[in-house]
């Protein structure tokens, strides 16, 4: 949980600022909130962070990504590429916008491919919702590539990889829309929260109007607001966004304390036969929340996990058999079962989701296994981890004959 390790007297500020108004809603109210707008500080300071013109704080990060969806006028019956690792709120959000997910490889990076998007792509294709996996980033060269050739609106689901830059550009912000996750187990934590972010102003009233009901936000008077469009409510409080002001001030040094430890790390385990590394097309734009580590094959893999579980060593997680981030355990998608009928069941799927044929897929993520990185570690603690799974790799590493 990298976001929670300098929770304290900071955020408790932010807090008592918004109690002490009692104006927890964002909007409007502008005499009792005694000048204290935490949602708008909460935006100006991922703007600053990340670069983009525009940035909007909403409830979640799942919310975000829904909201970068249909600001880009993704609905019903669009065929939407998108990966089968990734949390599954990014597949759900192209659902719940009406649109038909395409599921395409991943490689090394843990991210769509340039080639798993091109090999997808049909005549019904109208974006790609590219996901920025465990604190990294995609190939963006050759992906931007192949959206721009195929006129593809691309939107970035960056809800892991907040602060991570490809080539000194923040992702998400490659594509129209781009969106964060500020829930519990990211590097800067609202408890819940989200942030929308894009460098297009027309899209960006869209998107703050359709996340609050349709209301424009002209004038102080909420009741007589013009809507020019339908919306939900996808709000942040300002409870929330003050948790994350104060938590969003601390990225640059809990990223620079992530990337040391993990260099450290990385150092140390390299030494030891059969680990490798999720590839990483730019380093140095790391946000350095995980060590995602490549092992020979699914069966190493396994058996290090047992090694691991067996050594009572904890922070880890195996996507193979997670339940909410890898397509081999999404049931419920696979038999489309939903609370209310989706637009998907009515046109259809362009794809069998129980019968996919993903292979690079399936082959690297049974081989990965990764550990997330902690900014308060002291170096023997790095030091001691690093040994301990060395020794669990090593006993799982086939015996040769």
């Amino acid at each position: 949980m990298p976001g929670t390790e300098l929770f304290g007297n900071e955020e408790r500020k932010e807090i008592n600022d918004v109690m002490e108004t009692g104006m927890l809603f964002r909007y409007n109210h502008d005499q009792q909130r005694n000048g204290i707008w935490k949602a708008r500080e909460f935006e100006a300071e991922v703007r600053k962070i990340t670069g983009a013109k525009y940035a909007h704080a909403v409830s979640n990060g799942s919310a975000a990504i829904a909201i970068a969806l249909a600001a880009t006028g993704i609905g019903t019956g669009d065929e939407v590429i998108v990966p089968p690792f990734t949390f599954i709120a990014s597949v759900e959000a192209v659902l719940f916008v009406g649109a038909i997910p395409i599921f395409a490889e991943i490689d090394e990076t843990l991210c769509l491919s340039a080639e798993g998007i091109k090999n997808a792509i049909t005549p019904n294709t109208k974006a790609v919702c590219l996901v920025h996996m465990c604190g990294g980033m995609a190939d963006m060269d050759g992906i931007m590539q192949v959206v721009n050739e195929n006129n593809l609106v691309l939107v970035e689901d960056a809800g892991q990889a907040f602060s991570a830059t490809y080539k000194g550009t923040a992702v998400g912000l490659f594509g129209k829309t781009g969106s964060y996750s500020f829930d519990y187990f990211k590097i800067a934590t609202a408890g819940e929260g989200g942030i929308f972010v894009t460098n297009d102003e027309e899209t960006y009233k869209l998107a703050d109007a359709y996340s609050d009901h349709g209301h424009s936000h002209v004038g102080n008077n909420r009741g007589m607001e013009p809507h020019h469009v339908l919306g939900f409510n996808y709000r942040i409080s300002e409870l929330h966004a003050a948790v994350a002001l104060a938590q969003t001030r601390k990225v640059p040094q809990i990223r620079e304390a992530n990337q040391k430890n993990k260099q450290l790390l990385t150092e140390i385990l390299s030494e030891t036969e059969g680990i490798s590394f999720s590839h990483l097309p730019d380093p140095s734009g790391d946000s350095a929340t995980f060590l995602n580590l490549l092992l020979p094959d699914t069966e190493t893999a396994k058996r290090t996990v047992d090694e691991l579980n067996k050594a009572g060593i904890g922070g880890f997680n195996y996507w193979f058999t997670n339940m909410y981030h890898f397509i081999n355990q999404w049931d419920h998608l696979k038999k489309m079962s939903a609370v209310a009928k989706l637009p998907a069941q009515v046109l259809g799927a362009a794809q069998d989701y129980n019968n996919l044929h993903l292979p690079k897929t399936q082959e690297v993520i049974g081989r990965l296994i990764s550990f997330g990185i902690r900014c308060t570690w002291t170096e023997n603690e790095i030091k001691a981890l690093a040994n301990n799974i060395a020794g669990c790799v090593k006993k799982a590493m086939p015996v040769m004959a």
